[in-house]
This record gives C-alpha cells, sequence and structure tokens, in this order.
C-alpha cells in the first residue's frame, strides 16, 4: 500500500477559528473551522475525493518543506481616479514563506510559495530567497491601500503541517509519472473535465468536429485548424477529443491492480509553456526531447493554440525556433500536433517557416450562417436558464445576433456573443431578476459599445430632415457638411455602412475659422453624446497633424516614447466608436498619408508589433486650409474664391484622395451668417450653469446683435473675432454684474447696447 504526503499550513485568527489550506495547490478550496483537527480533516476528505475522480492530480512541487518568517516593509496607496497617492510610512508585514527543493525541475531549482499571497516562484541561490520574496510580495502588493494590507498581517499562529495518504488508487499513475514527467509540467490534458468546463461546446459544428475526429484518430495526421478569432476552434478542438476518448483504443489503457485504466493522450500546451524557466537555448531544447519521447510513448497529440506563436519563441532568429526545432520530429512521423491559427497568422507563418506549415492538413472553421447564429444562442441561452432558473424572452438570441452582425460585423462569432451572453445572465443573477428582456440586451450593449439606443432600436425612427436641421441649427450656414453629417447618420442608423470601412472619411476644406472644427464636434455629440449618457470630449480624438510633420512622424503618431502604442492607438482601441478628427492634414509628413491608406481602405492599422488597430467604428474627418492662400480676404465671401477641392486634389497623391467617401468645401461666410452665429453663442452663454443655477434668464435686445457683428466682423480672421467681442463685451461685464449683486434670483436680465458699453436691466422673472 503506497503512502502519499502533502504539506498543508494552518493559520489560526485572534478569534480562536482555524483555516487550512493545502501549499502549491491553487485549486484546493480552503478549510475552515474551531480546531486545527477539524480542518485538517477536511483536506484529507478534499483529496480522497479528488483522486477519486483524478487519479492524476500531482502532490506538491515542494520536497522537505519549511516555513520561515520573512519581514517587507510595504507602503501603502491610495487610489483616486487614476493616480496612486503613497502613504508617508510603511507597514511591516510578516511574511510566511514555504521553501525547499523543487521535485518536478532537474539539478538543484528551489522553490517557494507564499500561501497568503498566492505566489510561487523559483531560484538557484539560497542567499537569495529574503530579496527575492521582499521583490516579489512588494510587486504583488503594490497600490494597496492601508485597508487591502489588514489582509496580510499576521495571524495569531501559523504553522506547517503533514497529510498523509494511504491507498493504491494512484499506482497506474506513479507507474507512468517518470515517463510523463515533463508532459505533466508544461501541458494539460484536453480530456480533462476541468480544462473542458472552461470553454463553450461546439454547437452547430458537428461537421468539422466528425472531420478533425476522422484527421486524428484514422488518418493519425497533422492538423491546422484555421478560423477567425472567436470562431470556436479551440471547442472544436476539445468536443473531437472528447469524443476520440469516449472509445479509446488499446494504445491509452494500461494495465495496473488488476484493473485497466486509461490515459490521456491529447495535451494542450504553448511555447512560453515550453520555455519558462529555461535560461539557454539548449535547456528548452532537451526539455522539448524528452517531451517527444514521453508524448511519442503514449501514442499522443501536442495540442496548440497559437501556430504562430511556436516560430516566434526560442529565439530571435526563426532558425533556433520551436517551431524549427519539432520539424524534423513531425517530418519523420515521431510527433503528430493539432494546432490553430487565423488566416493572417497563417500566411505569417508561410512567410517565415514555409516548410513547418507543410506538416499540417488545413481544416477550416467557416463562419455561422445567420440561423446556425441563432440557433446556438438559443441553446446556450437554454442551457443557462436551466442552470440559472432565470428566464430568457424568445426574441432575445435573434436581437443579440442582429446588434452584433450590425454593430461589431468584424468580430468572428460565436466569441464575443458566448461573453456577451453569460454577462447577462450574470448580471440578472447580481440583481436577482427573474427575466432577459431585449432591454437587458440593449442596455448591456450600451455599455459595451458606447452606441446611444438611438442607434440600437429599430422601433426608434429617425427623419433625415430632423437631423439635418440639427446640425443646421449647430453650424451656421454650411449646407453641404450638415447634409454629409446627416447621411453618415442615417446611413449608421439603418444599417448599410460598409463593415469593412470606417462609417466614414470625410475631407473639410475651406478656409480658417468657418466651422469645419466645430462640424466634427457636433457630429461627435449627435451620435455619442445624444442621449447624454457620457462626456463626449471621450468620444472625439482629435490630433493637430501639424505636429506630425517631419522625420519619424509616423513612428511617433503609433507609437509613445516607451514604445508602448501611442495616445491615438489606445484611445482607438478604448473607444472604437469614435469620431477622429485630423486638424491640418496637409501638414503632416508623407509617410503618415501611407499609414492612412490602410486605414482609409480597410478600417485596420497594424504597428511595427503585429497588433491590429480597428478603425471601422470610426468616423474621420480630417480639415485643410488648402487653398486659403489664394485670397485676399480669408474666411468671407469674395469675387475669386478658388476651388479647395481642387487644391486638395493636386496636394494630395491620386491613391490617397481616392479613398476619400466625401470632398466638402465649406463657404465662406457673410455677415447675415455672422448674425446667426452671435445668436446661437447667446443661447449658449443662457445654457451656462452661473445662469441657470440661479434660475436667471437672460434675453438680449435686437441692437446688441447688430453691435456684436459689427464689431466681430473681420474679413481676415473668419468667425473667430466675435467670440473674442461676445468675451469682452458680454461675459466680463457680466460676470461682474453677477458677483456684485448675488442677491439675483429667478430674475430676467435683458442686455442691450448704448454708446458701446453693455446695458443690464433686471427684473422678476414672469
Amino acid at each position: 500500500m503506497a503512502t502519499y504526503r502533502f504539506s498543508a499550513m494552518v493559520l489560526e485568527n485572534y478569534a480562536g477559528f482555524f483555516t487550512a489550506s493545502l501549499i502549491d495547490d491553487d485549486e484546493a478550496p480552503a478549510a475552515f473551522g474551531t480546531s486545527e483537527g477539524e480542518v485538517l480533516n477536511q483536506l484529507k476528505d478534499y483529496l480522497d475525493w479528488q483522486y477519486q475522480i483524478d487519479p492524476w492530480h500531482q502532490p506538491s512541487d515542494i520536497a522537505d518543506p519549511r516555513l520561515v518568517y520573512i519581514r517587507v516593509a510595504v507602503k501603502p496607496e491610495y487610489q483616486i481616479d487614476d493616480r496612486a497617492y503613497p502613504c508617508d510610512e510603511s507597514i511591516v508585514l510578516r511574511i510566511p514563506c514555504v521553501h525547499g527543493r523543487s521535485l518536478r525541475s532537474a539539478g538543484g531549482t528551489l522553490v517557494c510559495t507564499l500561501p497568503t499571497l498566492g505566489h510561487k516562484f523559483y531560484y538557484y541561490e539560497p542567499g537569495r530567497l529574503k530579496e527575492l520574496v521582499t521583490h516579489y510580495v512588494s510587486d504583488n502588493l503594490r497600490g494597496h491601500s492601508p485597508r487591502d494590507l489588514t489582509r496580510f498581517l499576521q495571524p495569531k499562529s501559523a504553522v506547517l503541517k503533514e497529510i498523509v495518504l494511504h491507498g493504491n488508487r494512484r499506482e497506474i499513475h506513479e507507474s507512468f509519472s517518470p515517463s510523463l514527467e515533463v508532459l505533466g509540467q508544461v501541458a494539460e490534458p484536453l480530456g480533462d473535465k476541468r480544462l473542458r468546463k472552461r470553454f463553450s461546446k461546439a454547437w452547430e459544428r458537428d461537421r468539422e468536429v466528425a472531420d478533425l475526429v476522422r484527421r486524428i484518430r484514422e488518418e493519425r495526421s497533422n492538423v491546422l485548424i484555421v478560423g477567425e478569432t472567436g470562431c470556436g476552434k479551440t471547442s472544436v478542438m476539445i468536443e473531437s477529443v472528447r469524443l476520440i476518448e469516449r472509445q479509446p483504443d488499446r494504445s491509452a489503457e494500461v494495465q495496473g491492480s488488476g484493473s485497466v485504466k486509461f490515459i490521456h493522450r491529447h495535451w494542450m500546451t504553448s511555447g512560453a509553456r515550453l520555455i519558462a524557466g529555461m535560461q539557454y537555448l539548449g535547456m528548452w531544447q532537451e526539455r522539448c526531447e524528452k517531451l517527444i519521447g514521453e508524448i511519442s510513448e503514449i501514442n499522443g497529440f501536442l495540442c496548440f493554440d497559437n501556430l504562430l506563436e511556436l516560430i516566434n519563441t526560442g529565439s530571435s532568429d526563426v532558425t533556433d525556433s520551436l517551431a524549427n526545432f519539432f520539424l524534423p520530429y513531425l517530418q519523420r512521423g515521431e510527433l503528430k500536433m493539432v494546432a490553430e491559427a487565423t488566416p493572417s497568422e497563417l500566411d505569417a507563418c508561410r512567410r517565415l517557416l514555409p516548410g513547418f506549415v507543410d506538416m499540417f492538413q488545413i481544416l477550416n472553421i467557416d463562419q455561422f450562417s445567420s440561423r446556425q447564429a441563432i440557433t446556438v444562442l438559443n441553446r446556450l441561452a437554454g442551457n443557462l436558464s436551466r442552470n440559472s432558473k432565470i428566464r430568457m424572452a424568445q426574441e432575445v438570441p435573434a436581437s443579440i445576433h442582429r446588434l452584433f452582425h450590425r454593430f461589431q460585423p468584424y468580430r468572428a462569432f460565436p466569441g464575443r456573443s458566448v461573453a456577451f451572453i453569460n454577462e447577462l445572465f450574470e448580471r440578472a443573477q447580481r440583481s436577482h431578476q427573474t427575466q432577459i428582456t431585449e432591454s437587458d440586451v440593449i442596455e448591456q450593449f450600451v455599455r459595451h459599445t458606447g452606441l446611444p439606443e438611438l442607434f440600437l432600436r429599430d422601433d426608434q425612427p429617425l427623419n433625415y430632415d430632423d437631423v439635418l436641421n440639427h446640425f443646421k441649427n449647430q453650424v451656421i450656414g454650411q449646407e453641404a457638411a450638415c447634409a454629409a453629417a446627416s447621411r453618415i447618420v442615417t446611413t449608421i442608423k439603418s444599417g448599410l455602412n460598409d463593415p469593412n470601412r470606417p462609417f466614414g472619411v470625410l475631407f473639410f476644406c475651406g478656409p480658417t475659422d468657418i466651422g469645419k472644427t466645430e462640424m466634427a464636434r457636433a457630429l461627435s455629440r449627435y451620435i455619442f453624446g445624444h442621449d447624454e449618457q457620457e462626456p463626449v470630449n471621450d468620444r472625439l480624438i482629435q490630433l493637430d497633424l501639424s505636429e506630425f510633420a517631419g522625420w519619424g512622424a509616423a513612428h511617433r503618431m503609433l507609437t509613445g516614447p516607451d514604445g508602448e502604442p501611442s495616445e491615438l492607438i489606445k484611445r482607438v482601441r478604448k473607444q472604437p466608436f469614435c469620431v477622429i478628427l485630423l486638424d491640418e492634414i496637409e501638414k503632416a509628413d508623407a509617410d503618415v498619408f501611407d499609414v492612412m491608406l490602410s486605414v482609409f481602405d480597410e478600417g485596420r492599422l497594424t504597428d511595427r508589433f503585429g497588433r491590429v488597430t480597428t478603425f471601422r467604428s470610426a468616423v474621420i474627418i480630417m480639415t485643410s486650409n488648402l487653398g486659403a492662400d489664394k485670397l485676399q480676404t480669408v474666411g468671407f465671401e469674395t469675387s475669386g474664391k478658388p476651388s479647395y477641392s481642387r487644391e486638395a486634389m493636386n496636394f494630395f497623391r491620386p491613391e490617397f484622395f481616392n479613398r476619400i467617401d466625401s470632398v466638402i468645401q465649406f463657404n465662406s461666410l457673410n455677415r447675415e451668417m455672422m448674425r446667426d452665429i452671435a445668436i446661437k453663442e447667446l443661447r449658449e452663454i443662457a445654457n451656462r450653469e452661473g445662469i441657470f443655477r440661479f434660475g436667471l434668464k437672460l434675453e438680449w435686445a435686437d441692437n446688441l446683435i447688430d453691435h456684436l457683428v459689427k464689431k466681430g466682423f473681420d474679413q481676415r480672421y473668419g468667425a473667430r473675432p466675435l467670440q473674442r467681442t461676445i468675451e469682452s463685451l458680454i461675459i466680463a461685464p457680466l460676470a461682474r454684474r453677477l458677483l456684485d449683486n448675488p442677491e439675483y434670483r429667478n430674475t430676467s436680465l435683458k442686455l442691450s447696447v448704448s454708446e458701446d458699453k453693455l446695458i443690464i436691466s433686471a427684473s422678476a422673472s414672469r
């Protein structure tokens, strides 16, 4: 009868209660009780149960464990918004550490685990234990407040105990443990129930599953599963392995204790796990040789969820990569492999190491049809409803598919949709709902995408003339620009936008200060701030491209000084539904225009690290003053006004200009437009907080408007002088009047002008 020993830490708090947990076993639950013996018995019962369902469960990695305490000074921090405010004094914690020799690593590798933090690390020099513990504790507890750190204060007592199990249920595992030593360290059996629970089922993929089963079981071929991210490649792989292992062949069985036991033959790992802890090239090669020997011994398959990672891992040169190391074993048939890749990753693999890809048969995972997609969501919803006792309205799955298909068509189904519907049920459980309706779906989709409900509800009408009039009231005198903005809004609402391009690429050209930037802001306010649920500034990304002139401009536009993505890339990834304003586009470097070609045409941008940023849910607006230098008076109507669109066409290369959806020439301003702008500015002043908060009502005389137009009319600088005139003539005197008369409440203030001075008349508001 074999004996198995497990280490456990028992903690006693000052209330007299005990907690026990297994050392180096993150999946095991903690035991809680009123005595040390009680909690140890709970852990022993758990281990008995665990080995009944999983005889492959491995004990702790630490041989001859020893418990020591190491004092670490941690400086707490308070997090306010996005800033951290460290405290003046540090808190000294006594951290329990369990350390010893590693059983699973070769040589003199040492291992240490920090039970209270759930952290484990390997090291080689015993004298560096305190230094390493201080480093990992400081790193794990960075950003914690003083209240958070109280969880790590020293308990009343902490002891290390040993749990002993007797029995023969692990004899088969022990007979195979020497040959599967490396495999058990770096891979997980795909047939394991715990691994299968992490992934959704492969619904509506019966044909692909049957095809993969045939290729693995009958042909024993190396298979590469190709499909877009989120289409269900891993689910197909796991379901195929489940079917194969339901009818195991004799090569997957071993004899032990008079009975036949089953051995998992399909193991999932990754390139990062294969080289983890290996300092030199020869070390991971030696590990991989042992791994290949073990997987061959059980006649198994090695599975990877990213084929490209094998080519990029192992060395900076592809000739010393993991893939190139595995290649001769694949050619000789000593290694069998199943891997996954997206179409773009497959193309990259063929460019980098074509001979490696040639070793695989390709199994394509096609996109679901609408009927299949809705069927998958219905089956998933049915399972979740049975488990949670929460009903889902019949129209909800179709609504989810419609929203994702229209507003996130570049996302492969069912990946994001499955996560979305799981979150729906989680929210319903937390809020104690008994039914999920279409309104719940739209509410959550608004949180995910930032789109207002106006664009999500088909039952809410949107009249083109109403949209056009809205923009005309926002931007005075620019009929063509308002019409272009209205077309974009109605196209998004109707769902007729091209899913492979941005919502719109507009080019605003004309003199300075006549409303080009204001038009972009008005469009952003309407699309993303129509329901006033969030600040519109979060959705308007404005870049002054005069800052991106000269050498290296394109690199600075995509990458920050620290090598991380630039502010533009970060904001687009965070808020893909946005309006991007590229101000003064003509001043940018020519390399910036080349970068924008793929953005305008395909709605995607790839940086030097291969990271793809999607612009297909953005409206891109460029502004330019090209041709303005040919006018004597900029910003107002003259007899010889140039063709700004022709100037833009002559300036940009044809391949750049042809990717622009609309070129809108802004009209020059006249006095009547200036009068309308002045009225609009006064109305905005009447709605400001200083007026609205005290119930004040602002009125004005016609002579004030005439005076503002007279003073703010400038033939060189467009509408900008009008804003300065309003600031000096109205805002400043009005502010002084309100501060001098704090008793003004629910008062009507009428503004007029006399002898170039503002006259303010106060009366009780009716």
